[in-house]
């Protein structure tokens, strides 16, 4: 496959980047919500306008990195503005332009890729005053409403011009695997491992990925896609909101796959709720693999040890 054009939107927390992703693609592939934050992990996603085919990126909000666990997501920021072609920084209309605009406005004319300042939200704002606009020195601006979907069109027209024409490949032999489990299993870690990158953000807090992270490789000659998904708790312990919308993601994404790679944690080698995952791929029809994930934390290295849970598996 031709190398795609890489578009990348990026801006502070809350100005509606997710929304704008989800209307230029015309469906919901990241969650969108009022909770500043919600997206962490960078999300791509094949998009198409006239005939060009190019991959979107959607990033999380921009700021100061408070902790380890910020920082990772920021330099996932970082890395997707490296990899793009072109730049899409959001901004709110109906909010004054403040000293994080201005940073990440910086930020991505250094990277000395053509920068399009998206001004969303326009609809709210009564009077949008483009002088007030242009002190951030990005062309061109344009005016958008990802909710309305208005503006979309002006965007893809000038945003593709600066852009080669590409066409994405379809290949039959394409291996969709999708990675499964409770929350904090090792699911991010393993889709890092096996796509020999730091794509997904890793922490010890449970519930840190929330959207479906889609990442391809090549395995002797045949790609395979592999599909990362949130950690899928009990249903009395789903909080409404964001993490209800999550655990639907990952359920969806069984669907998606072809084949479902289930972690189970090498300290907790009996858990119901294992079972009911495991359960739900087999009926839908989906191949499942079974992982032991986090054998390397268990004290006991006896080799007696694997064989006695693996036979406990089986039991189960």
């Amino acid at each position: 496959m031709k190398k795609l054009p890489v578009i990348a939107i990026v801006g502070r927390a809350n100005v509606g980047k997710s929304s704008l992703f989800n209307a230029v693609l015309d469906r919901r592939e990241t969650i969108v919500a009022k909770e500043a934050g919600t997206t962490r992990d960078s999300i791509s996603a094949l998009a198409s306008y006239k005939n060009k085919d190019f991959w979107l990126v959607d990033t999380a909000g921009a700021k100061n990195a408070e902790d380890d666990f910020e920082l990772t997501i920021q330099e996932q920021i970082i890395e997707a503005v490296a990899a793009a072609d072109l730049i899409w920084l959001v901004i709110e209309a109906n909010i004054i332009i403040n000293d994080e605009d201005r940073r990440v406005a910086k930020q991505a004319l250094k990277s000395k890729k053509p920068v399009y300042l998206v001004v969303n939200k326009a609809d709210k704002a009564k009077n949008a005053d483009a002088a007030e606009y242009q002190k951030l020195g990005v062309k061109p601006i344009i005016l958008t409403s990802a909710v309305h979907k208005t503006g979309l069109e002006k965007l893809l027209e000038v945003a593709t011009r600066e852009i080669p024409k590409a066409t994405a490949a379809q290949d039959p032999n394409k291996l969709t695997l999708a990675l499964l489990g409770r929350p904090n299993v090792g699911k991010s870690s393993l889709f890092n491992s096996l796509g020999k990158k730091q794509q997904a953000v890793i922490s010890e807090r449970a519930g840190t990925t929330r959207d479906v992270n889609h990442i391809l490789i090549k395995y002797k000659g045949r790609p395979v896609e592999i599909l990362d998904t949130a950690g899928i708790r009990r249903s009395g312990k789903i909080e409404r909101g964001v993490e209800h919308f999550s655990v639907l993601r990952s359920l969806n994404a069984i669907n998606q796959a072809d084949v479902c790679l289930l972690l189970i944690d090498a300290n907790e080698s009996s858990v119901q709720l294992d079972q009911k995952i495991a359960g739900m791929i087999k009926e839908a029809g989906k191949g499942l693999i079974l992982a032991v994930a986090k054998w390397d934390s268990l004290e006991n290295k006896d080799p007696k040890v694997g064989d006695h849970f693996i036979s406990q598996i089986k039991a189960d």
